[in-house]
């Protein structure tokens, strides 16, 4: 499971089921999601018959989020593209997302830990309740066997380690291993892979118990409020200003 995500948070509206208005502002595959994709091309090279299917929800623009999981390794992608979508919110898209893997057919689902546009963490222990499997989350290292995967994950300086049978949801951090940057050879060979484009309809979901419902709220500008914390403004040569921001990053336990 990939997600497309805004290159810069900054500047960004919100509506009030958290969804981004991403009108006018770059995108691309969530970072953590490519870790995902990459431990999936090594299990794919470690166990034969494995084939690495790149899921994404999201409108037109999403696919590229696929394109570059294929130039990372998947060997093909679907794109849920619907109208109905808009506006949905974890919940509904875990619901879409449990709704394609079922229909792909699967043994391991992996995704990344969080998105860089929200941070929730929350989707694959969605997903992994509706197709009623187990969930190990912020795997640090995975091991995937034919009949189960083990992860390990610091857990606050505590190394955690946890197993379970296929089939699986597990979401992976950025400390599972270095990713593998693709030649011109992946580049151009991502190109005749095949991306298949679903609706809800093709799912089986209607497109209200997804999509947004009713009025929302949509955020356009956000005023300061009395009594909230000031800004810090440091000037000085580079030196000593070097040494206050460090202090104030200590102060507040950054650092």
């Amino acid at each position: 499971m990939v997600k497309h995500v805004p290159c810069a948070i900054g500047g960004l509206s919100f509506a009030a089921d958290l969804t981004v208005d991403r009108v006018g502002v770059g995108a691309r595959l969530n970072e953590a999601d490519e870790f995902a994709v990459d431990q999936a091309r090594r299990i794919a090279l470690s166990l034969a018959d494995v084939r690495v299917t790149a899921v994404t929800v999201g409108p037109v623009g999403a696919v590229d989020a696929l394109r570059r999981a294929l130039v990372l390794g998947a060997d093909q992608g679907v794109h849920v593209l619907d109208e109905g979508l808009h506006g949905c919110d974890a919940l509904a898209t875990s619901r879409v997302l449990a709704a394609v893997v079922d229909r792909l057919g699967f043994d391991l689902v992996l995704c990344g830990a969080a998105s860089a546009d929200s941070g929730m963490s929350a989707v694959p222990a969605m997903v992994a309740e509706r197709l009623g499997v187990a969930v190990l989350c912020f795997a640090d290292t995975l091991d995937v066997t034919r009949d189960g995967v083990e992860i390990r994950r610091d857990n606050g300086g505590c190394l955690e380690i946890l197993a379970a049978d296929l089939p699986a949801v597990v979401s992976v951090t950025e400390r599972c291993g270095r990713l593998r940057y693709p030649g011109f050879a992946a580049t151009v060979g991502a190109r005749d892979k095949f991306v298949h484009t679903w609706s809800l309809a093709d799912l089986h979901i209607d497109a209200a118990e997804v999509g947004l419902r009713g009025a929302a709220t949509v955020v356009r500008a956000v005023a300061p409020t009395a009594g909230g914390t000031s800004r810090v403004v440091v000037e000085g040569d580079a030196a000593s200003t070097a040494v206050r921001v460090a202090d104030f990053l200590a102060e507040r336990q950054f650092l």
